[in-house]
């Protein structure tokens, strides 16, 4: 089995990125992908809960750095049906107890309407992303166009295992006059959850 590493990440949103724009385009696009995705958001955590291809996908944030990037450690990769061991660690994360399960295991449809619509800390949102990817100095760099809640919006990111790295590289694309914003949050804001 592959040692699982996490990684460092850097996030902002927004409708433009002025520069650092121009510096993408000046780079080689390796890859552009589209995906639908349904994000759970929880209105008292911040972990990223995601369902992907009907995969249950979970990452937690480990810390943040001196710098404000964050590390993020993917958790689980789950697929529904999911059993009700595996829908308690995901409740885990969203710091939210479970309702009282009255199966054995669910599928991607008894699990948001049995059991995630009933919660009233969350949501689930179909977003909607274009990623164009990128490598730059050694990390993951993308431009992505993400559609959630009837909203667009931009967002501009770069990973890797090695924070000096990803500093490094986010001053490079001149984004560091921009805020750190990682997906749940800016998710949220963009469809005007409380947190």
């Amino acid at each position: 089995m592959d040692k699982i590493i996490p990684r460092w990440e850097w996030r902002t949103f927004g409708e433009s990125f002025g520069e650092a724009d121009e510096r993408f385009r000046a780079c080689t696009p390796e890859k552009i992908r589209e995906s639908s995705e349904i994000y759970i958001l929880s209105a008292v955590s911040n972990d990223n809960t995601k369902i992907r291809d009907t995969l249950m996908d979970i990452k937690t944030l480990q810390q943040v750095n001196e710098d404000g990037l964050e590390q993020w450690m993917p958790v689980m990769k789950g697929s529904f049906p999911l059993p009700t061991g595996e829908i308690t660690k995901v409740f885990a994360a969203f710091r939210v107890a479970p309702p009282p399960f009255t199966r054995e295991s669910y599928t991607l449809e008894q699990f948001l309407g049995e059991l995630v619509q009933k919660s009233r800390h969350l949501r689930a949102v179909d977003v909607k992303k274009v990623r164009t990817g990128y490598t730059i100095n050694g990390c993951i760099a993308e431009l992505a166009q993400v559609t959630a809640g009837g909203k667009t919006i931009r967002t501009a990111a770069v990973e890797a295992e090695d924070p000096g790295r990803v500093i490094a590289t986010v001053r490079d694309l001149q984004l560091i006059r921009f805020p750190n914003i990682n997906y749940l949050r800016g998710l949220k804001s963009l469809v005007h959850m409380t947190v």
